[in-house]
């Protein structure tokens, strides 16, 4: 058996919810929606595969006296798509200002390999092939690039809609979904809460 989960509901106006997609040795397809403890479980393991990555890489790390690179693009970064103290750990982030687009025309100006250039993002988490629009975002990847450039720089459902040739509604369901996972997510940026400050404001820097 090969599984995935796959994100619906939100763009038909309802809540997001998470089904599971499995693959029979067969061929045939099955899917099912997830209640809520079994996704928990789901995503306490995919999770877990994350961090392990990310031990590893700060293993690397501190052997050779090295910092650790994150890879998150805009697009990921902005919406929360990783995991706390797993792939979103780093000590320099140096493209999670540029949007998705402009990671992948700067892999061409740089000449990197066709296979980096031309691969399509995915969440490599599960044993089925699996899309990050499918997974988590709204829309494929270039036009989420759109849609959340269209929020940043305030212009509307129906300006948004008609760029992408999507109807209005769905346009504006993007746009809601983009600010519900900012909100959502915002903890997985946050700092460990502290019961009371440690440093002097102007030490601040340093924590």
């Amino acid at each position: 058996w090969k599984i995935k989960l796959a994100i619906s509901g939100g763009l038909a106006g309802g809540i997001n919810h998470f089904k599971i997609i499995a693959q029979a040795p067969d061929g045939q397809m099955h899917e099912a929606r997830l209640p809520l403890r079994e996704y928990l479980q789901i995503v306490a393991a995919t999770n877990h595969k994350q961090r392990l990555r990310k031990t590893l890489e700060y293993f690397h790390a501190d052997r050779l006296n090295y910092a650790v690179i994150g890879t998150p693009n805009r697009l990921e970064y902005d919406q929360g798509f990783f995991v706390k103290n797993g792939d979103g750990s780093a000590d320099l982030k140096p493209i999670a200002h540029l949007y998705k687009t402009q990671v992948y025309a700067l892999a061409r100006h740089l000449g990197l390999p066709d296979a980096v250039c031309n691969a399509a993002p995915t969440t490599d988490t599960y044993s089925l092939p699996q899309g990050q629009d499918e997974f988590y975002f709204a829309l494929p990847w270039h036009q989420m690039d759109l849609a959340l450039w269209a929020r940043n720089h305030g212009y509307s459902a129906a300006e948004l809609a008609e760029t992408l040739a999507i109807p209005e509604a769905r346009a504006a369901a993007v746009l809601s979904d983009i600010d519900a996972k900012r909100r959502t997510t915002r903890y997985l940026h946050a700092r460990p809460a502290l019961i009371e400050p440690v440093f002097h404001p102007s030490q601040e820097s340093v924590s």
